[in-house]
């Protein structure tokens, strides 16, 4: 069930008239059009907490904690419309400052609350904060807010949130994924008593033991489970993509020498360790890249639905859609090689150890279709998307391939915007182009 709404969070009622006649053109389906443009209305409104002091506190949806993944990347559809609306603007600006508070305040940590408020999790040991929902190390989670300052500026032309705490808390990011080049020298840790072992690291909290490869550890994956090898290979190509970001916004923005070269040295080096230790000769599709891998010889065949993932290379940057490599990657985690791959009656796609075995994700149909370079592609993902909702409108966390009136969350705000911007896609607006233009 959606949450209350916040109108002064919503999009321009005629900027949201235009598109959806666009969108209508386009594509020509009610049912998607009518979809798209509830979603579009009420998504925002109902996560997003504005602040006196400026800042947006975003709700993941159904649970009342605020991910710096999940935040990031409920707002990409209105990523791609704020630079015509100033007010939706300022909330998305409001986005990325919370969030560079919450790294400041804890950047080892995934998730935060509004306050200091008892947390489900009290229970974990690890060094978090009062003000943390839950510590899960993940490097995805410090790259997210470098896109969305960078795309923010990129799109509206405003740098005023690039100022000198973005600097602080850059430095920070720096300071952590540097520091975990080597997991030796790391003091991070996290246990919970579980009888899921996807739900805390091995060896007293520390994770299993990596080999040095140029590449930064990670615990957890972009699905809030413990990782079998701790380098995440998406989640360093993301790193490395967004350390570009950042060393542009050194350069012209803050004019700080320090921070480019660093960022660039480091992306140097997570760029080298994942082409050397990140992917492998398969023998039926050739080079590919893998999930996981430790730099003591092991490798993890496979795919997740939560982004970045293998699958989304080309939107979250690191290879366009017609690299050699991700298109033989793509082939093979869209078929049986990956234990996640789930094929049924309803539907076929990417799921996730976090969820039932047989349950796929909007979230990866989505960016499927976002990847595809085929726009008969791109419309029967989106056209499957629309018919998998069970009868609620909204997008799930996952769904059974046979039956979809079996899903798990029946409102996901991250899945809801992912569908959205597919939908933008095929009528002409995509992110990538925005922050490139």
């Amino acid at each position: 069930m959606i949450m209350k709404a916040h109108p002064s969070a919503r999009i321009d009622p005629d900027l949201l008239n235009e598109v959806t006649a666009q969108v209508a053109t386009a594509i020509d389906d009610r049912q998607i059009s009518e979809t798209f443009t509830a979603i579009m209305k009420d998504n925002l409104p109902a996560v997003a907490e504005l602040a006196p002091d400026g800042t947006t506190y975003l709700l993941t949806g159904d649970i009342p904690a605020m991910w710096l993944r999940d935040s990031a990347a409920q707002v990409r559809p209105y990523l791609i419309l704020c630079g015509r609306d100033e007010a939706l603007a300022e909330t998305l600006v409001g986005v990325f400052r919370r969030q560079l508070e919450f790294i400041a305040i804890d950047p080892y940590a995934n998730s935060f609350k509004r306050g200091t408020e008892p947390s489900p999790h009290a229970g974990d040991r690890s060094d978090a904060p009062p003000q943390v929902w839950e510590r899960k190390y993940e490097i995805d989670s410090l790259c997210f807010p470098l896109e969305l300052g960078y795309a923010l500026w990129r799109i509206t032309g405003r740098h005023d949130h690039l100022d000198d705490r973005f600097a602080e808390v850059a430095t920070t990011i720096l300071d952590l994924w540097e520091r975990e080049l080597d997991h030796e020298q790391s003091a991070y840790f996290f246990e919970r008593d579980s009888p899921l072992p996807t739900e805390t690291l091995s060896r007293d909290g520390r994770g299993e033991p990596v080999g040095r490869t140029g590449m930064s550890w990670s615990g957890f994956r972009p699905s809030d489970d413990a990782c079998t090898y701790n380098y995440n290979v998406p989640g360093n190509m993301f790193a490395a993509v967004t350390l570009g970001y950042l060393a542009i916004i050194a350069k012209e923005i803050l004019s700080d020498a320090a921070i480019a070269d660093r960022a660039a040295t480091l992306q140097a080096s997570i760029t080298d360790g994942i082409e050397q230790y990140g992917a492998v000769d398969h023998p039926d599709f050739g080079r590919v890249y893998c999930y996981e891998t430790d730099g003591l010889g092991h490798h993890l065949l496979m795919d997740d639905a939560n982004m970045p993932s293998l699958l989304s290379l080309p939107l979250s940057g690191y290879r366009p859609v017609d690299d050699p490599t991700y298109l033989a990657t793509r082939s093979m985690i869209l078929s049986e090689i990956n234990p996640f791959y789930f094929s049924g009656r309803a539907a076929a796609g990417i799921g996730s150890p976090h969820t039932r075995p047989g349950y796929v994700w909007p979230i990866a149909l989505a960016v499927q279709g976002l990847t595809a370079t085929d726009r008969a592609e791109k419309l029967r993902l989106l056209r499957l998307l629309v018919d998998t909702t069970g009868g609620t409108g909204q997008m799930h966390e996952s769904f059974d391939v046979d039956d979809p009136t079996q899903f798990s969350r029946p409102w996901f705000s991250w899945a809801n915007a992912m569908m959205c911007e597919l939908v933008l896609d095929l009528a002409g607006h995509r992110l990538d182009q925005l922050i490139s233009d």
